[in-house]
């Protein structure tokens, strides 16, 4: 990613990282393998139990400056791209964790994504959603919490991967490492609730070549 440093004019005179984060998004390994179909093929319908993850079950404790959900970047999503599938808004909610791991260092929403057989999965919205094919709003999450930061960032998101159909981003999460590497010793299509964990995230998208 290209990003420009200069120095803040604070007290302790901290350098500060300014990404330009519409200007070049990354070049994905094996990309061009995929058929980039706008048909929305076979979703997924996990019938894993759902019940919710305890806080002091999470793999990784981060402190937040801004304290958005899984729910409320869902709901900032479809109020820009509208009705899409479920398993499409979950990979692109991924992504947006993704990137603001690489751009703005930090957690975009609290909750973990698991490495589910059909690919990154929040449990929190799959419990929203679950027995839906297709969504359009998400009513109990609230886009406006997100600040102008968070805003920008899932905005690259979406003007890269939105108009990605749903089988062609659950393929891609399938050929990269996060997923790859926390599913190891599973069978394809057993069902998992491993996190993928933050600092994997990070270290993989981090290292992708911009898509010149």
């Amino acid at each position: 990613m290209d990003y420009t440093r200069s120095s803040s004019s604070g007290a302790d005179d901290q350098e500060k990282i300014e990404f330009r984060k519409q200007e070049k998004m990354p070049f994905h390994m094996g990309t061009s393998e995929l058929e980039d179909s706008r048909s929305q093929p076979n979703d997924f319908i996990d019938k894993q139990q759902t019940n919710w993850i305890s806080e002091n079950n999470r793999t990784v404790d981060l402190s937040y400056e801004h304290s958005v959900s899984a729910l409320d970047v869902a709901a900032y999503i479809l109020s820009h791209l509208g009705q899409m599938t479920t398993m499409k808004l979950q990979k692109i909610v991924y992504y947006c964790q993704a990137w603001s791991l690489v751009w703005d260092e930090k957690l975009l929403f609290k909750e973990d994504i698991e490495a589910w057989a059909n690919g990154p999965v929040v449990r929190v919205l799959f419990n929203y959603h679950r027995g839906q094919y297709m969504i359009s709003s998400v009513l109990i999450g609230n886009p406006d919490l997100l600040d102008d930061q968070q805003k920008e960032t899932v905005e690259a998101v979406l003007d890269y991967y939105g108009n990605k159909s749903s089988q062609w981003l659950s393929d891609l999460t399938h050929m990269e490492n996060p997923w790859k590497l926390t599913r190891i010793g599973m069978p394809e299509m057993q069902r998992g609730k491993r996190v993928i964990k933050p600092d994997i995230i990070a270290d993989y998208y981090s290292s992708l070549p911009p898509n010149d």
